[in-house]
């Protein structure tokens, strides 16, 4: 019988410590070490909302990391994603705490992918909602046009760097 305890007692707490690994840092964690980063590298904060099943959401992440850009978003921002509205069989993998952030910003009914580019104090400089609500992942002319002039007021990206980045971006309105 004490075996038989003591061997419920110990599967109990090794799911318990797996379930503990398994949970996603919080938002607040999240941002913290983010702002402490950016305010060491002289950098802003771009915190991306998305979700597994979102394939703009994966296109964004694609074309920030395209090597002939990548390094525009790594010298100027510290990038941290954040995971919402996933699918009910995924809940789990939602960054406690990110949609209550989300919904401060008014992304929550915006669609994903939803952005927030946040200075080293976590003061909003600016978000993905452009003339026609959030641009999300820009594709058309006019969305990566407004990316492009939110990246000229929140980063030191020469026009070199914008034009490459226009480039990647406005792929993404054929694929």
């Amino acid at each position: 019988m004490k075996k038989m305890k003591f061997l419920v007692t110990f599967v109990l707490l090794l799911s318990m410590s797996f379930a503990a690994v398994a949970q996603p840092a919080s938002s607040d964690a999240i941002l913290k070490k983010a702002y402490a980063t950016a305010a060491k590298e002289h950098k802003n904060v771009i915190i991306i909302f998305h979700a597994s099943w979102c394939g703009w959401c994966k296109k964004m992440d694609r074309s920030m990391a395209d090597a002939s850009v990548k390094k525009y978003f790594d010298d100027n921002y510290v990038t941290v994603h954040m995971t919402v509205q996933e699918s009910p069989d995924k809940k789990n993998e939602e960054t406690p705490g990110a949609a209550a952030f989300l919904d401060k910003y008014k992304g929550g009914k915006a669609g994903l992918p939803f952005f927030v580019i946040m200075d080293s104090k976590g003061e909003k400089i600016a978000d993905s909602f452009g003339e026609g609500g959030n641009i999300g992942c820009p594709a058309s002319e006019k969305e990566v046009a407004q990316f492009i002039s939110m990246l000229k007021k929140t980063s030191t990206i020469d026009a070199e760097g914008l034009a490459a980045i226009t480039t990647v971006f406005r792929k993404n309105e054929n694929h």
